[in-house]
């Protein structure tokens, strides 16, 4: 008996009506870190913009670990079907994912970009009772001082760890990298003076340079951030530093083009929300929507830049 062996139009045809009806059920979105973090609030604020415009409740569910690596694994590794996506970080998918000795799966590159919907930008903090007025007197104290002058960062493999590297990389100096567990306990080590200098995104401490307790010396990336305008840029120190986070959405690499696409058209109709753009904005971030192909674009550069870095520090995940 002859087998019988479908044509490549009657897959076609016969997938049609799955993808027509995308989504048919609650699909739901990823989060690396832990509910209350930068990607669960911009997770559940993306959720709840496109859940009319997708026709079905777009769920949250926390799967933190790794700097977000355990939950980029899980969406990575599961069916390519549309219904689960991830809330990518630039941190996660830059720079954790490309850390040799981590035992994840390098996630930037299985996972493809959707749409990205904020940037943030990255300060450099230091206490204001402390001696530091400017990035050149932190360079300055790093030269006279090699090994004593210290950064702090949520943990290691954080883009606040991977930026201190690279003015030390910029800078051609050796500033020693303080981790901790959580951005929280460094920045009250920060303000006591038991390290030197962050950088941390603005949004998360505007409240301690509003109160005096922490002084901005300067930002990380070109964009004016609204609620500090006129910071200098390290980049004006220190050429070639630009340090900007963002913040998109991922499926697994062999989810169908139209099912990225359907992803992506209810984000950039949420894009197109005045009042889904202030949320973003009160809550720190800088709304900017990129689509599938510039969203790539970004990543792929990115991904170049920091794992330069982390060949040049020597870095292993720990």
């Amino acid at each position: 008996m002859k087998r019988f062996v479908p044509s490549l139009l009657a897959v076609v045809l016969s997938a049609a009506p799955a993808l027509a009806q995308f989504p048919d059920r609650p699909p739901r979105i990823v989060v690396g870190q832990a509910a209350g973090g930068s990607s669960d609030v911009i997770a559940r604020m993306v959720a709840d913009a496109i859940s009319a415009g997708m026709g079905q409740r777009v769920l949250v569910e926390n799967r933190p670990g790794v700097n977000g690596a355990i939950g980029a694994e899980f969406v990575a590794r599961g069916a390519a079907d549309g219904y689960t996506a991830f809330q990518c970080p630039m941190s996660t998918l830059s720079i954790t994912a490309q850390l040799p000795g981590s035992g994840i799966m390098d996630v930037g590159a299985e996972l493809v970009p959707v749409s990205n919907v904020a940037l943030s930008s990255y300060g450099l903090a230091v206490a204001a009772s402390g001696p530091y007025r400017s990035v050149a007197d932190i360079l300055a104290g790093a030269r006279a001082r090699p090994g004593a002058v210290t950064f702090g960062s949520p943990g290691p493999g954080s883009a606040q760890h991977l930026s201190g590297e690279l003015m030390n990389r910029l800078g051609e100096v050796n500033m020693q990298h303080v981790p901790y567990r959580g951005a929280a306990p460094a920045v009250v080590d920060l303000i006591a003076g038991r390290i030197d200098f962050m950088m941390t995104n603005l949004g998360d401490t505007a409240g301690q340079v509003r109160d005096g307790s922490l002084r901005l010396l300067a930002q990380g990336d070109p964009s004016r951030f609204p609620l500090f305008p006129d910071l200098p840029r390290i980049a004006e120190t220190l050429p070639g530093f630009d340090v900007t986070g963002w913040f998109g959405f991922c499926l697994p690499r062999a989810t169908p083009v139209a099912v990225i696409t359907r992803w992506d058209e209810a984000i950039r109709a949420a894009m197109h929300s005045e009042p889904f753009q202030q949320r973003l904005a009160a809550a720190g971030f800088s709304p900017f929507y990129e689509g599938p192909e510039a969203f790539a674009t970004r990543l792929a550069a990115d991904r170049a830049k920091w794992l330069d870095v982390i060949r040049a520090a020597n870095l292993r995940a720990q």
